[in-house]
């Protein structure tokens, strides 16, 4: 342990924050920005096109339409069984370590069975776009009756108009070999390419963090864990974290701007509790983090969630803050609110 340097949280608050371009934004590409960051949650319509505004430098709503259309960008059933956006590079390998270890797990089904309805589900996947509701009445009864699991059994990607901005209808979807033209890589190589995306977009971080990220066992990711160079450091606690060799460091102390984080940023949810205080103090967990699983949308003040926010119908913005805020921050605030007001209203 006394060789391994000890960070501080402001020092893994700021890592955060570089990695996922919150520190200082970027010019980049959609699909570029997508994989810096990792995957992007998308359960709410608007939350992929604020994580990117927030993150980029002059981003435009039909920049990331357009990665979608051209199939740059793809969104999907992904960790934790959650909506993501991700890079159509990228989601091939994430499914192929993803996908077979909640297959697995899901209880009292055996393997057989599973890779039987599989085969079912993508040929039915590819022969057409199919909706969730379809493969749950194929798949649900043979699987316990567990119809959430049912959209683990192969990848599938959402068809437009899901995925875009004002989009809250059935999607449909189809077979990710279909869409993107691409079969499953191993699943060793999807465990590497998992691994070394997840630190470069959030370490450094403890293996138990990246496991509960992406909903997955030990045994799933052993083999990317063995293959990326890693380096290692721990917290304040004593904990071991991992990171990759030449990965930003910034000073505790390095500025960070007021940002805006839609509902379910990735940035929260990237870590096993306690570790969300390095962006998300412990006493505003319960706020923030609703019982129901929902996350507000936030407000970041010197790197940490400060205030939430909410747009109305009439696209009023409301903050609500958690801390005592100066009139310099405050004016800070205000400044990026009134740039969020118009991007609702681009």
């Amino acid at each position: 342990m006394a060789d391994e340097r000890v960070l501080t949280l402001r020092e893994l608050n700021r890592a955060l924050l570089a990695r996922q371009l919150l520190l200082e934004p970027r010019k980049l590409n959609v699909q570029q920005a997508v994989e810096r960051i990792c995957a992007i949650q998308a359960q709410w319509p608007q939350s992929p096109y604020l994580a990117l505004w927030t993150r980029l430098v002059g981003f435009r709503k039909e920049q990331l339409t357009r990665a979608l259309e051209q199939r740059k960008v793809v969104k999907s059933q992904l960790f934790r069984i959650t909506l993501h956006m991700t890079s159509a590079r990228d989601y091939p390998y994430y499914a192929a370590v993803w996908l077979p270890a909640a297959r697995e797990t899901t209880p009292g089904v055996d393997r057989k069975t599973l890779e039987r309805l599989s085969r079912e589900v993508k040929k039915l996947a590819t022969k057409a776009p199919v909706t969730h509701e379809q493969i749950a009445d194929v798949a649900a009864d043979r699987m316990g009756g567990f119809r959430w699991r049912t959209r683990t059994l192969t990848p599938l990607v959402h068809l437009l108009p899901s995925g875009t901005w004002s989009h809250y209808g059935r999607a449909e979807l189809q077979a990710m070999e279909t869409v993107l033209g691409v079969e499953l890589p191993p699943r060793e190589q999807g465990a590497e390419r998992l691994v070394a995306r997840y630190l470069a977009a959030f370490g450094p971080a403890t293996q138990e963090d990246l496991l509960r990220f992406a909903g997955v066992r030990v045994a799933d990711v052993r083999a990317g864990l063995d293959s990326v160079e890693l380096r290692k450091f721990r917290d304040e606690r004593g904990r071991v974290l991992l990171d990759l060799p030449r990965a930003p460091l910034p000073d505790g102390e390095s500025p960070a701007p007021v940002r805006f984080l839609p509902k379910w940023d990735s940035s929260i949810l990237a870590y096993a509790p306690p570790e969300r205080t390095r962006i998300l103090p412990e006493k505003f967990r319960s706020t923030v983090i609703r019982k129901n699983g929902d996350v507000l949308p936030t407000v970041l003040v010197d790197g940490f969630v400060a205030a939430t926010w909410d747009m109305g119908s009439k696209r009023d913005l409301t903050i609500t803050p958690l801390v005592k805020i100066s009139k310099q921050q405050r004016a800070e605030i205000d400044e990026e609110g009134e740039r969020l007001v118009e991007f609702f209203r681009s």
